[in-house]
């Protein structure tokens, strides 16, 4: 199904949806048709700008949902850009919608939108710009981390972890990457090895606040957004406590197979050692966490059928079993 078939689907459950908010929505326009479905909302009140999203289910309950809530809540509160989210008539941060043709209940919400460019946007450009953005995103990475480290979330608070079991565990959160049909039976075998010796590692790991709390786990360039020398965080739907090396790992994955790699990464810890401290015990963490996330993708590819895997295959594949077969 297109991206404007999906947004058919959804859009009557979208308009139901954000007559729950204390706005008067004008237009709704889909931003993004995937496990969540995002529409941008425009208040005809004050012609403010919203997000819409309508959360995947099976995903995330409402305790999770609240818990995403108080944390980007408590960011806005530092001083770090995230998402702010926006309350119902009756109180509520979420509203639970049928969607009949699917036989779907989604859980709605509602964020103020955020606005600035997309970094991933300004980095295909290019300009010479690319390591000055990285500098950046580094900084804004240990921002989010000092407060994750430093704040004691509320009573109740609850999301999934990214430990050793969240990552290499029976059920990984997204999924038994080695039994996965996008790779060949030895493939499988070479990622079953992998998957053990990464665990041995996790495992000696410890969670001390310094290195482990919570995380955005998704924080690659398509989740940032530019507005001067300003960067805000969007997109915490995977946030999880897991150790600081994932979020770093994920600002550079995409970039291995390209030539200005190590540059980048150099570029992204002084960013980050410039408002935090790395060891660098962590730093020499950072390529078993790439191998990680490259591993967690073929996971991702693999429970989500609708999207086609060739592109990450084509280029990331070989590499990721390369690392795999490097592995100590």
């Amino acid at each position: 199904m297109d991206n404007v078939s999906a947004a058919e689907r959804y859009l009557p459950t979208a308009r139901e949806a954000v007559r729950h908010f204390p706005i008067e929505a004008r237009d709704l326009t889909p931003v993004w048709i995937s496990e969540n479905v995002t529409f941008r909302v425009t208040d005809d009140l004050d012609g403010g700008a919203y997000v819409l999203r309508l959360h995947r289910p099976g995903y995330h309950d409402l305790d999770a949902l609240h818990s995403e809530r108080d944390w980007t809540g408590a960011l806005v509160a530092a001083g770090i850009g995230a998402p702010v989210g926006l309350r119902t008539r009756n109180g509520a941060w979420f509203v639970p919608v049928d969607i009949p043709e699917t036989r779907e209940t989604r859980y709605a919400g509602l964020t103020r939108w955020t606005e600035g460019e997309v970094l991933s946007d300004l980095l295909e450009c290019g300009a010479g710009t690319e390591l000055r953005w990285f500098h950046l995103l580094g900084a804004a990475i240990a921002a989010l981390h000092n407060q994750a480290g430093a704040w004691n979330p509320p009573i109740g608070f609850t999301r999934h972890a990214l430990d050793t079991d969240g990552l290499m565990g029976e059920a990984p959160w997204w999924g038994r990457f080695w039994e996965s049909p996008l790779l060949s039976v030895s493939e499988q075998s070479l990622a079953l090895a992998a998957r053990f010796k990464i665990a041995a590692a996790l495992d000696r790991l410890g969670r001390d606040r310094s290195i482990f709390s919570l995380i955005h786990a998704d924080l690659h360039p398509g989740n940032v957004l530019v507005s001067g020398d300003r960067l805000a965080v969007i997109d915490f739907d995977d946030a999880a406590f897991g150790w600081h090396a994932y979020d770093l790992a994920v600002a550079i994955f995409h970039l291995q197979v390209e030539p200005n790699f190590v540059q980048a990464q150099v570029a992204l810890l002084a960013g980050y050692r410039s408002a935090r401290a790395l060891s660098a015990e962590t730093e020499a963490l950072i390529p078993m966490f790439l191998l990680i996330r490259g591993l967690a993708v073929i996971g991702w590819l693999t429970q989500r059928p609708e999207h086609d895997p060739a592109p990450f295959l084509t280029s990331m594949k070989a590499l990721i079993l390369t690392q795999c077969q490097e592995l100590r």
